[in-house]
């Protein structure tokens, strides 16, 4: 990797934690990362900024309301568009074959239908990924969740992972695009060229997680997305975001999204120890 490239990286690293700092209280440290020239890192555990507590409704509309699972039944689809109305959560987030029941359920309320793309390994060709789009939004989608091209971004690949962006925007039209980083196999090189590629494409959000890989969403991920993308795009949190006080501290880091699928509990000041 170039020298100065490395230092870029190394000094956007130290001001995104010193940004976190700023707005966390810190009480013990959990892991000693290190920068990419190899420098320890203390991570801080965070916890909320009492200034940004939201109340439990308010907190409901940064959730898409996530029903992923390979095993999800109709039923259990209906249950999760009843407790979206009955919550308040900005959206459903469901696999495509379930977007047109949801659309159905939700069609006379404010709650989006959310679906996923090339999910959850990314690697489906451009074309494919396409396609499902297009039929997602013929079956009533409002918003696209679409996996980046990871093995792609990890060959340094970086045209064939614009390019499969764009044509899935593209086929979005006017529909909102987020894009799925997987951030936990990603280097701090990659992820950050992975944020400028999605801004490059148009997409509208930046997003972490599958839910379905090594790791979820961290705030140090959030905070670094945020500060690239600016006022821009959007950031979305996915993948272990299972109580309020872990949701806020995401919101605090820079997520203007949270996905879960343990909304219910997140709004209800509860933990949910399975699930998105």
């Amino acid at each position: 990797m170039d020298n100065n490239y490395s230092k870029l990286i190394e000094m956007i690293t130290g001001e995104v934690l010193k940004e976190i700092n700023r707005k966390a209280q810190v009480n013990t440290t959990s892991h000693s990362p290190q920068t990419p020239s190899g420098t320890p890192v203390e991570v801080p555990v965070f916890k909320a900024d009492i200034s940004k507590q939201l109340d439990s409704r308010s907190l409901a509309s940064y959730i898409d309301h996530t029903l992923l699972k390979p095993d999800a039944t109709e039923e259990m689809v209906v249950k999760l568009c009843r407790e979206a109305m009955e919550f308040g959560f900005f959206s459903v987030c469901v696999n495509p074959i379930w977007v047109s029941t949801a659309a159905k359920l939700l069609k006379n309320s404010d709650v989006k239908v959310c679906t996923v793309v090339g999910f959850p390994l990314g690697a489906t060709p451009s074309e494919v990924k396409a396609f499902e789009t297009k039929k997602a939004i013929e079956d009533g989608a409002d918003e696209i969740d679409m996996v980046l091209n990871i093995g792609f971004m990890k060959s340094k690949r970086l045209d064939e992972v614009l390019s499969d962006i764009r044509k899935v925007k593209e086929a979005c039209g006017n529909t909102l695009l987020k894009v799925i980083l997987e951030t936990c196999l990603l280097t701090s090189e990659e992820k950050m060229k992975s944020i400028e590629l999605c801004k490059r494409a148009g997409a509208d959000y930046v997003k972490t997680s599958t839910g379905f890989s090594a790791g979820g969403a961290t705030a140090e991920d959030i905070a670094l997305m945020r500060r690239i993308v600016g006022d821009k795009l959007g950031v979305k949190a996915s993948g272990g975001v299972r109580d309020y006080e872990g949701a806020i501290n995401m919101v605090n880091a820079g997520a203007s999204r949270i996905g879960a699928s343990a909304s219910v509990a997140i709004v209800q000041g509860q933990y949910d120890h399975s699930g998105y």
